[in-house]
């Protein structure tokens, strides 16, 4: 008998392609056809079939309605959304997936906070030569992970924005003021509380990257910090003691979020001057 040969693990990305290729199939329809039908690129369908392509979550919500077949696809895509990031990045976002309080600091705009055309504008910069299939890649998986905020059960979100983040405004006017909407929306939120660090507090032990805190259900957390090139997760009691620790002092030493909200708010006005 001849050696069995282990194909190795099967991505999420292409577990979807499979179950969007067995859906069409099973309904008799062409790719032609379901173009005509969805109004999606022929193209476009068979790289989202083939896994060479990882869609927006609303083409999934579009298909599902399509096929009838409930949130099939949304679930299929949420896994294989993952491929998208690096691997260190992946067990933070099966946990974020289930937390049940998150606590945040970032310097920068954070990736849930970001609209559509921030996120492009800013991953875009992350190329030294232009990538479109990748850089829309990775703007429908981090804008896919925003669903978070408002899946049920509701996490109960605090996000510390440093005030660097509102100083680097985008490079188009119309997306920049659409970013600060955005940020005033979530802000107002009842599971969400955003407060923003003002430079006046001066030199802060975080200038060098993001921390995030993620708590269970059963009362577990992590940590998570990052910076320009690597992710690091904690999970270890007495790390996770003290990055709680280092993000109290920071959110002791931010703006009120009713005071935050009027920096927001102050800059919209003063942005549309």
């Amino acid at each position: 008998m001849g050696e069995t040969v282990d194909p190795g693990p099967v991505s999420g990305r292409a577990i979807l392609g499979q179950t969007l290729k067995v859906l069409r199939e099973k309904a008799g329809k062409s790719l032609g056809q379901l173009a005509e039908d969805t109004g999606y690129d022929k193209s476009y369908l068979s790289r989202l079939e083939s896994g060479e392509r990882l869609s927006k979550v609303t083409v999934m919500e579009d298909l599902d309605s399509y096929y009838g077949t409930g949130s099939l696809l949304v679930g299929h895509w949420r896994a294989a959304r993952l491929d998208a990031f690096m691997d260190e990045f992946k067990r933070f976002m099966e946990l974020e997936a289930t937390a049940r309080i998150m606590w945040k600091f970032a310097l920068g705009v954070p990736g849930l906070l970001q609209t559509e055309d921030f996120a492009r504008e800013v991953l875009s910069g992350l190329q030294t030569t232009p990538d479109t299939d990748w850089v829309e890649e990775q703007v429908a998986a981090r804008i896919g992970r925003q669903y978070l905020l408002q899946h049920k059960p509701e996490p109960n979100v605090r996000i510390v924005m440093d005030e660097f983040a509102f100083r680097r405004p985008a490079a188009l006017p119309k997306t920049w003021e659409e970013q600060l909407l955005r940020i005033e929306t979530v802000a107002l939120w009842p599971n969400v509380t955003l407060q923003v660090l003002p430079f006046r507090v001066g030199v802060h032990h975080h200038m060098q990257g993001s921390l995030t805190l993620l708590w269970q259900k059963d009362g577990s957390g992590v940590a998570y910090t990052e910076g320009t090139t690597r992710g690091e997760l904690i999970e270890d009691p007495d790390g996770v003691l003290l990055h709680r620790l280092s993000y109290d002092r920071l959110r002791d030493l931010a703006l009120s979020p009713s005071d935050s909200l009027a920096f927001i708010r102050d800059l919209l006005k003063e942005h549309r001057s």
